[in-house]
């Protein structure tokens, strides 16, 4: 049935003719005239009774009233949340993201993203691994996702955002006489806390660091619970440096020389992208310029040990 055709038999009902009903509509009344016939033809049954010098409707046409303003309702609201979604009034957006990136930088895309379009509901899903991520957007599960690089897929597009620098997390008494930064040769003499062998931050350390990994004190499962063990002095471990600085206290936050850098970035497949993916992928490139113009970290010369770094912000749990 031809939406057009219902808003011109509501138009003609509701002015109580088709000359009104035409001259509302800026048509012609030949042409509304028409057009109520065909929406006759169209239903089998006579709408309106056309014997008397008003037009009326029909029993017919009484009963296809209620029903026709629903339709024209049922459109409009339908418009309505499609005009909200491509305008980021509102919609939704699944994000796969790796757990090691969730506290760092998931948090401020998505502060970014919720300062622009504060209706877009973000939905963030750990599928355990940068595979995991890569399979979430390959199947439609996830529309973006927030990995390690590189990523190995030949059907998905890739974005880069930037590189975060993984220091050496140690508690004051373990920091003491240590230069700074910490050559990877020293590794030999600290006792480490790290997560469970096999899983994919700790592979990526590993990588990094295996050679001059000495004693490693403590395997862990659970993030939190290393970074509870790092600042009761059970050791040391690898964190991206901005986590460190932001969410432990108590502990001395070092470089290592040479420096361990992890590269990170979105994922997405090919095609167009929700309003909401575009607008979170706008939102990280506005933060990727404004990270690569800004300085690098200052080299220090060695000096006395650094004293215990005090956060004020609770230890939260970053997935």
């Amino acid at each position: 049935m031809d939406l057009r055709l219902v808003a011109y038999f509501v138009a003609v009902v509701d002015h109580g003719s088709v000359t009104k009903a035409a001259q509302a509509l800026y048509i012609a009344q030949p042409s509304l005239s028409q057009a109520i016939r065909s929406l006759e033809r169209q239903l089998g049954v006579q709408l309106f009774d056309r014997s008397g010098r008003r037009l009326t409707l029909t029993a017919d046409g009484r009963s296809f009233s209620g029903p026709a303003r629903q339709i024209l309702a049922d459109v409009e609201r339908a418009r309505n949340k499609v005009h909200a979604v491509r305008d980021l009034v509102t919609g939704r957006l699944e994000i796969a993201v790796r757990s090691t990136l969730s506290a760092d930088p998931l948090p401020e895309l998505t502060s970014r993203l919720h300062r622009l379009h504060p209706g877009v509901l973000l939905t963030v899903l750990d599928p355990g691994s940068s595979s995991g991520v890569v399979s979430q957007v390959r199947q439609g599960k996830a529309e973006l996702g927030l990995t390690d690089f590189p990523v190995k897929s030949d059907t998905l597009r890739t974005r880069e955002l930037w590189d975060q620098e993984i220091a050496l997390v140690l508690p004051p008494d373990l920091a003491a006489g240590l230069p700074d930064p910490v050559p990877l040769e020293a590794l030999k003499e600290i006792p480490l806390v790290l997560e469970s062998s096999g899983s994919g931050s700790r592979a990526a350390i590993d990588e990094a660091v295996d050679p001059a990994i000495g004693r490693v004190a403590v395997e862990c499962a659970h993030r939190q619970a290393i970074w509870e063990l790092v600042m009761h002095g059970g050791g040391a471990t690898f964190l991206p440096r901005q986590v460190a600085e932001s969410e432990l206290r108590n502990v001395v936050v070092r470089s290592m020389v040479p420096q361990i850098r992890r590269p990170m970035g979105l994922v997405f497949r090919p095609g167009p992208l929700s309003p909401a993916a575009t607008a979170f992928l706008n939102a990280a490139e506005v933060m990727r310029r404004e990270r690569s113009h800004s300085p690098g970290p200052v080299p220090r010369t060695p000096g006395p040990p650094e004293t215990a770094r005090q956060s004020r912000r609770p230890v939260r749990t970053p997935d």
